[in-house]
């Protein structure tokens, strides 16, 4: 490689290496949580912004309880026995269930990846990757409207239907994240028994064709979503929808979409917050 060449290679290194820490800088700014260099600056589904995985597999026969802080150091968990038949079916078992106020970090999620990740209380996720979502990447089921639940950084893909299940109470924030070929990235819970008032975040995100929308919420439960600073790639006819409003319900009846689009009131964007490229 000639002197020049090695030049523009330097500088192209160190304006990504900007990009990455810009984006870690505005999740620590919205959140408050810890992120990791881990975060890559890339767009969800291009093979250079997802981490490899430290050591051997570890295979995941009984979900992973965790109380205060695990950090997984990058290696691949994977359900196995009765966490291992990599369908859809709803009620599976988490690989990981988090207990109110813990935190899972630098975690990579394998297929079969069971429910996923699921949070009973307030939670952070840091820096955790799924490679192919089984039945939802993570669900949250925190009670309290004082809840909060952070995702900082990672990534999802292969998602048939939901990425992050928003089961509970509280508010949930989606900073730093790639997503690719997925259905909804969040969704309010439309059919619970129980349901609740629900605030999203999402803020800092790269969504990578096929999906079909960033958010899905329920507007008669008094739900809102507010987005910004979001990368769409892949999507020249924007088939993939910013907000999503419903009629939800609680005798598990299927909800009724109502509308999409920023309104001011639920679907808190504007048309300069979402950039296709």
């Amino acid at each position: 490689m000639s002197q020049r060449s090695e030049l523009r290679e330097g500088r192209k290194r160190r304006l990504i290496r900007r990009r990455a820490l810009a984006a870690a800088g505005a999740a620590l700014a919205l959140t408050g949580a810890v992120v990791t260099t881990n975060v890559m600056a890339s767009p969800a589904g291009t093979s250079a912004s997802w981490p490899k995985p430290n050591g051997p597999d570890r295979p995941v026969t009984k979900t992973i309880e965790v109380s205060g802080t695990r950090d997984g150091e990058m290696q691949r968990f994977y359900g196995s026995g009765d966490l291992g038949d990599g369908g859809q079916d709803e009620n599976q078992a988490p690989l990981f269930k988090l207990k109110d106020g813990a935190v899972l970090k630098n975690v990579i999620l394998g297929a079969p990846a069971a429910d996923g990740v699921l949070c009973e209380g307030s939670c952070t996720l840091q820096n955790v990757w799924w490679e192919d979502v089984g039945e939802d990447a993570a669900s949250f089921k925190g009670t309290s409207s004082s809840a909060t639940y952070k995702v900082v950084g990672g990534g999802a893909k292969k998602a048939a239907d939901k990425v992050f299940q928003f089961n509970g109470a509280g508010m949930l924030t989606v900073s730093g994240f790639q997503v690719a070929d997925f259905g909804k990235l969040v969704r309010s819970c439309g059919n619970c028994k129980t349901q609740h008032k629900r605030t999203i975040i999402v803020h800092d995100v790269d969504a990578t064709a096929p999906g079909k929308a960033l958010v899905g919420i329920n507007a008669n439960y008094g739900d809102t979503a507010a987005l910004r600073g979001i990368r769409v790639h892949g999507d020249s006819g924007k088939k993939i929808k910013p907000c999503v409003r419903f009629t939800g319900n609680n005798t598990g009846d299927e909800p009724v979409e109502t509308g999409g689009g920023p309104d001011g009131t639920y679907c808190r964007y504007a048309a300069s917050d979402i950039r296709y490229q």
